[in-house]
């Protein structure tokens, strides 16, 4: 393979791809303690939006929005990394590692949202298909319909993004130099589960409100708060414990999730690069 021809590999289609076979894996892996986090979430409650019924309610728009949304977080994560990070003094890599976190979700909640409305407004309507969710959306609100809560989303995955991807580099660094060597894939899976609790436990509250604010109809008056509003709302009507609804599955599916998706995402790289490496 041409040298040319490797860099953009390395640069662009590893990621890409490595971040596509992640970003699926979890979200299948993982989809039924997200159906369970999504119901205890709403505010009709847990029972009236479907329990434990047909748990797998919204599959098929998670499995669509998986790999593209995913593969465009790892390409912009990867190059903004790499761009800033050759700025940067060693120190500050956490720095580089922070904002290349946040372009990535900026990027990513561009694709993501519109798969993630409809999967959740399935998920507490059980007894509607997706497709029609879809149809209904685009009718009554068009195409920014299916944008709604994509603020809120970023709002989420910044703050999310700004714990975990550090944390993860960070744990990573650390337990290399500990062993004298570059962490393995399922090395680097333990890290992601660590850091992915700690963002998550934090950030519970933001994925309330985002998840209210993909649920709510156009007429709600929920739509027209911001966040900040919103979470005020929840908290005086409905009290402190609602902020931190579905705290437990969230925690528990990020970790999970966060071993599958950065360990598969490691591994899958490793396994791109040395095909690259042997062309």
């Amino acid at each position: 393979m041409a040298k040319e021809q490797r860099d953009l590999f390395v640069q662009l289609l590893v990621p890409l791809l490595a971040g596509g076979i992640a970003g699926t894996t979890v979200d299948m892996v993982m989809f039924p303690v997200d159906t369970i986090k999504t119901r205890l979430q709403s505010s009709r409650g847990f029972w009236a939006s479907g329990g434990f019924r047909r748990i797998y309610a919204g599959i098929i728009p998670a499995a669509a929005g998986s790999a593209p949304s995913a593969a465009t977080f790892f390409c912009t994560y990867e190059l903004v990394k790499a761009s800033v990070g050759t700025l940067l003094p060693p120190e500050y890599a956490s720095l580089a590692h922070m904002m290349a976190a946040s372009f990535g979700e900026v990027m990513s909640c561009l694709v993501r949202v519109p798969f993630e409305l409809v999967k959740q407004r399935a998920q507490v309507n059980t007894g509607l298909r997706p497709r029609d969710i879809l149809r209904r959306t685009l009718q009554s609100e068009g195409v920014r319909g299916l944008y709604r809560g994509y603020f809120f989303t970023v709002a989420r995955e910044v703050p999310f993004s700004f714990i975990q991807y550090p944390l993860w580099e960070y744990f990573k660094g650390l337990w290399g130099s500990v062993q004298g060597s570059p962490v393995e894939p399922f090395q680097s899976a333990i890290c992601g589960a660590l850091a992915g609790g700690c963002a998550a436990a934090v950030t519970t509250p933001l994925d309330v409100a985002k998840t209210r604010i993909m649920l709510a109809m156009k007429e709600d008056s929920d739509v027209k708060l911001s966040i900040t509003r919103l979470l005020l709302k929840i908290g005086t009507q409905e009290g402190v414990r609602s902020l931190f609804s579905g705290f437990v599955p969230r925690v528990t599916w990020i970790s999970i999730g966060g071993f599958v998706f950065l360990g598969a995402y490691d591994k899958s790289r490793k396994t791109l690069l040395n095909f690259s490496s042997s062309q």
